[in-house]
């Protein structure tokens, strides 16, 4: 055997073992979702509680989903969940593009100070924060609302810092020609940085819209009236409603996440790395 199909033959097994272990991390990564569709998808005939468990569904039905969707308002859910993120989405993108542009573009004293003092804010847990955050929200009227709801995810330190980074990657001559082409401030950000930081947009859209379709605790505390609930919301109120009926859970989380899987298989295409720089030339 020559070295060149030595080496052929090493590279080969390398990348085999190297798929393997990626597809058991990830079917390993994607047995509980698998579990659950699976459940939602069993007859009360069946034991979802065998073991050795029983994956693949003998007799699958939809019943479940059926008996679901007409026994709680899930299409009261769905429109609440899907309002409150996308306006979560839309308010986070703004505000947190409003602020990282300055301290990422412009030069003014205490820059780093009050960047710092922002980036310190992701250590404080959301729990030391609840309780100011409810008597706010409560002084001002807005409990049981869509606002009460978005109020604590309009801005995130976190988006800050994203866009920050991305804003301060932007080469200087882009800049520089919009000034020179007699663009404003707000233009500048408008026409030529946000355009060029879409991907960065497009990732911190996907984590405040999963952060804000899974959120439980904050809806919990500030809602009292059903026709309010969001989809974690009325996930947990299955429980109570059918008893610990394992199948119909399953089947009202099945609903719940399917936006955001649909989401996220939607929006990974634009999540790739763009070269800033293309608009200008040496």
């Amino acid at each position: 055997m020559s070295a060149r199909n030595r080496i052929y033959q090493q590279q080969w097994w390398g990348n085999v073992i190297r798929y393997g272990v990626l597809v058991v991390i990830a079917l390993l990564m994607l047995l509980p979702l698998l579990w659950l569709v699976s459940t939602s998808l069993k007859s009360p005939t069946e034991d979802i509680f065998q073991f050795p468990p029983q994956l693949l569904p003998l007799q699958p039905t939809i019943d479940n989903y059926v008996r679901v969707w007409q026994t709680n308002p899930f299409g009261t859910y769905l429109f609440n969940s899907s309002a409150i993120a996308l306006l979560s989405v839309g308010l986070n993108l703004i505000f947190c593009a409003l602020a990282a542009y300055p301290l990422a573009r412009l030069n003014f004293r205490g820059k780093e100070v009050i960047f710092s003092l922002i980036i310190s804010t992701i250590m404080i847990p959301f729990q030391i924060v609840m309780i100011p955050l409810y008597i706010l929200t409560v002084q001002l009227g807005i409990r049981n609302t869509y606002i009460g709801i978005i109020f604590p995810a309009i801005a995130s330190a976190f988006g800050i810092f994203l866009l920050r980074q991305a804003f301060a990657a932007v080469p200087k001559e882009m800049e520089e020609a919009a000034r020179m082409d007699g663009c404003t401030e707000l233009g500048l950000w408008w026409h030529i940085m946000l355009p060029s930081i879409r991907p960065a947009l497009m990732t911190l859209a996907i984590f405040v819209f999963i952060g804000s379709w899974s959120d439980f605790l904050w809806p919990l505390i500030v809602l009292d009236r059903p026709q309010l609930y969001t989809l974690p919301l009325g996930v947990a109120n299955l429980a109570g409603t059918f008893s610990l009926d394992w199948r119909l859970i399953a089947a009202g989380s099945v609903i719940s996440i399917a936006p955001v899987l649909g989401l996220f298989l939607f929006l990974q295409r634009y999540i790739v790395p763009t070269e800033a720089g293309s608009g200008v030339k040496g």
